[in-house]
């Protein structure tokens, strides 16, 4: 019903896919990246034109549409920081907890297990490491743009930074796994 524009169907979609990508969410959207709107609004937008389009939507499993709006939601993101990158502030980036229990394309590809282990690894990590693997892995973020929200000297010393997160990311998860 839906996929046909039928409000009350619609409406039913955004109730119960908006709580849970808002707090996917939280901590993603740099502050520099910030401008009147704050990530809860971005996402409430997001979700609200993807779903006013969802009749091209084809979902090929279950956890589809929650997966094409998480998407959505992290292509919003990204158009963001690029837009804030044309005209770069100097503030640092807030990382909040992340708690999801929604599926998503990498939850899909890898599986439920492995996504809560990296998310409880992250939300294990001293905050710079959590915001170099935010800012290079998950924003993509040019090493460049990460030395200056990491406040790093060089690209070199922000390639550094996230080669060291990562490497204390994957001892977190190896720890994960002994558990």
């Amino acid at each position: 019903m839906a996929k046909a524009g039928h409000s009350h169907a619609v409406n039913a979609l955004f109730v119960r896919y908006l709580p849970p990508l808002r707090r996917w969410a939280r901590g993603r959207l740099p502050r520099f990246a910030r401008d009147m709107a704050d990530t809860d609004d971005l996402v409430q937008e997001t979700v609200f034109q993807t779903l006013r389009r969802l009749s091209s939507f084809e979902p090929q499993h279950e956890g589809a549409l929650q997966a094409y709006l998480r998407q959505a939601v992290v292509n919003r993101i990204r158009d963001e920081v690029r837009r804030a990158g044309r005209h770069p502030v100097n503030e640092e980036v807030e990382v909040d907890a992340f708690v999801d229990e929604a599926a998503s394309p990498l939850d899909e590809a890898i599986g439920r297990q492995a996504v809560d282990r990296y998310e409880g690894a992250l939300a294990r990590l001293k905050p710079e490491e959590r915001q170099a693997i935010i800012l290079r892995v998950e924003l993509q973020l040019p090493y460049a743009q990460v030395a200056l929200e990491m406040n790093k000297s060089t690209p070199d010393a922000a390639r550094m930074a996230v080669a060291r997160a990562l490497v204390r990311l994957a001892e977190e998860m190896g720890h994960e796994s002994d558990r």
